[in-house]
């Protein structure tokens, strides 16, 4: 990330503990795209009931949520181009990592959300999956994540940051907390850049410094 300026809000478990630093990011421009494609994988019902938590918990910070359901614009990139750009800020929720890395490569939103944050047009926020996707690579989560949940695996990540991101680390209360431990021990023994986070942290950052694990 280095001479680039970006807004990222990444949290560890859903908006974590520091929503304030959030809404600094977004400052008055409070209209948020809800991605929600690491649920693809399961039922119907339980994807629409995570969109709606996400919704509630967003509106509750005075912010005005709407779905974009990467699946209906497969193949059509220049729709979902207008419909992203639209929005100042992004919301991209935790799931499965691969059905969301899929759900983005089929779409075309993987490229064009790396040129929104690049181009520091949109705040990209989000949790779990939604920050590990911005790694280089997934390559490590499948101890956690099932790739068989996407048609197509993909394991390059977004790039946009330049370390992996491992939630739930030394966090007892989430059932995938022993898997990403193991996960954050194997990169740190192979020598992979990383960043581990318990639930309840976050890392920002704002405009063209360092990282900040808050």
């Amino acid at each position: 990330m280095a001479g680039l300026t970006v807004r990222l809000y990444l949290s560890s478990f859903r908006l974590g503990d520091r929503p304030d630093r959030l809404l600094e990011l977004c400052g008055d421009r409070r209209e948020v795209a809800v991605i929600a494609d690491a649920l693809d994988g399961g039922s119907e019902d339980a994807r629409s009931e995570g969109v709606h938590r996400e919704i509630a918990a967003l509106a509750e910070l005075g912010f005005a949520a709407g779905e974009i359901d990467l699946r209906k614009f497969a193949g059509r990139p220049e729709e979902l181009a207008d419909a992203l750009g639209r929005f100042p800020v992004m919301w991209v929720r935790g799931g499965n990592v691969f059905a969301l890395r899929y759900a983005m490569a089929r779409s075309g939103a993987d490229a064009i959300i790396t040129r929104l944050v690049r181009e520091d047009a949109v705040v990209y926020a989000g949790y779990s999956a939604g920050a590990c996707v911005l790694a280089p690579s997934l390559r490590g989560l499948e101890a956690c994540d099932d790739p068989a949940v996407a048609p197509e695996v993909v394991w390059d990540g977004l790039g946009v940051l330049d370390f992996a991101f491992v939630p739930h680390v030394d966090s007892p209360g989430h059932p995938e907390c022993a898997a990403l431990t193991r996960v954050a021990d194997a990169y740190r023994r192979d020598g992979v850049p990383h960043r581990a986070l318990r639930d309840g942290q976050v890392l920002v950052v704002d405009g063209d410094g360092p990282p900040v694990l808050l």
